[in-house]
């Protein structure tokens, strides 16, 4: 039946995607099955989306409750599930502003406009700069894609958006040696996730951070994959003492629905987009706002944040005894539970291995395995995946 399946998708799905041979079927908690009913540990969440892991009642419950109410309004009405969770999320980010997005890609597209849209404000001129990382990920779209500082992912698609500068991340006189007068806005994401793991040093967020309020550019961070509690904060720049002037979030806070989100101060909101200058069909819808907001409501009552701060210093643990016992892993790295191990040769053999014991990991680049599971494992859950990936490195 697999094979069938797998044949059949070949033949009517676009080919973007090198999948794995296996078609899943179901989840529950931190596991998943296949359509032929085998069992796979899950450290990847669906690349950090799934926070809650799988069949959580209480979410579950609310996403059938809310269809059978209303899914859909467009933005040309209010609905109260969009109200709650725009009030849900200011208090979790720490922003003023709040536009529901149907993606973290579309998020990125409206930091961006936003950022511009206040510089031509300022100062009425259409030639402002803004400068990224290089080796960062921020999405597939136009927009998007001109800021990911990865040459690969973006030259079949060029001319992209013009005045883009790449700085190289974590060397602050990098990121001084592109500013010029038409800089307004500096993205950045403050764990690099596609990038190979790699958080923000305290000392450069803090002093790009101090560069944008000398010179007037807003800073935007992205935290798509590490925000949400990933890190042991709801947000990672909680831990650097740095607010941004726009931030994206999206893939967690929907735990599995198709959702995003951009956030700004009042600073900005007041400066930058105003009715006609941006919008979504979708974006904001009841079905999307109520999953957000139950997720941030199970955040508080599950205390997902102390399950991330008590397991992640433990399986940070864990991969560093893998490192000391194999020459060919060379460090681990990362923030809570969003870590990379870093090996001197390609990962795939490793994690197609694990993927045969019922173990689902990910790759981070060719040469680091990403660790990005639901925020609610045990550390039995942090055991069983050392286990078997322990047993993929001896044999591999």
């Amino acid at each position: 039946m697999m094979k069938e399946y797998i044949e059949q998708a070949e033949k009517d799905l676009l080919h973007t995607y090198n999948r794995y041979q296996i078609v899943l079927d179901r989840g529950e908690g931190v596991h998943l099955y296949d359509i032929e009913g085998k069992e796979y540990l899950d450290f990847c969440a669906g690349i950090a989306v799934f926070a809650l892991g799988y069949g959580h009642k209480g979410f579950n419950d609310v996403l059938k409750a809310q269809i059978d109410k209303l899914t859909h309004t467009s933005n040309y009405y209010y609905n109260v599930p969009a109200i709650e969770a725009a009030r849900k999320m200011k208090k979790a980010t720490g922003m003023d502003r709040v536009f529901f997005t149907n993606s973290g890609a579309e998020a990125v597209e409206g930091a961006l406009k936003a950022a511009r849209k206040y510089a031509y404000t300022m100062d009425g001129t259409t030639d402002h700069e803004i400068i990224a990382m290089e080796h960062s990920f921020h999405g597939r779209t136009m927009g998007a894609l001109s800021v990911t500082g990865n040459p690969h992912y973006r030259e079949a698609f060029e001319p992209l958006i013009g005045n883009i500068k790449f700085a190289t991340f974590n060397d602050f006189d990098s990121v001084l040696s592109q500013v010029t007068d038409k800089t307004c806005a500096i993205i950045m994401e403050t764990v690099q996730g596609e990038g190979g793991i790699y958080p923000a040093e305290p000392d450069f967020l803090q002093k790009v951070r101090a560069l944008c309020d000398e010179k007037g550019i807003l800073l935007i961070l992205d935290e798509i994959q590490c925000g949400m509690g990933r890190t042991g904060s709801m947000y990672a720049y909680e831990q650097y003492g740095v607010m941004p002037d726009i931030m994206t979030t999206a893939k967690a806070i929907g735990n599995g629905v198709p959702v995003g989100a951009f956030a700004m101060t009042e600073k900005v909101a007041e400066k930058s987009l105003v009715a006609g200058d941006h919008g979504t069909t979708y974006g904001g819808n009841p079905l999307a706002c109520a999953a957000i907001s139950k997720v941030l409501d199970i955040f508080g009552e599950e205390k997902i944040l102390d399950n991330v701060r008590g397991i992640a210093p433990y399986l940070e643990e864990k991969l560093n005894k893998l490192v000391e016992k194999y020459d060919f892993i060379q460090c681990q790295r990362g923030m809570g539970l969003m870590r990379g191990l870093v090996f001197t040769c390609p990962v795939g053999p490793v994690i197609n291995k694990a993927l045969e014991k019922g173990l689902i990991l990910i790759n981070a680049g060719t040469n680091i395995i990403r660790f990005v599971p639901p925020l609610v494992i045990s550390k039995e859950n942090v055991d069983c995946m050392i286990s078997l990936l322990d047993e993929c490195l001896q044999e591999c």
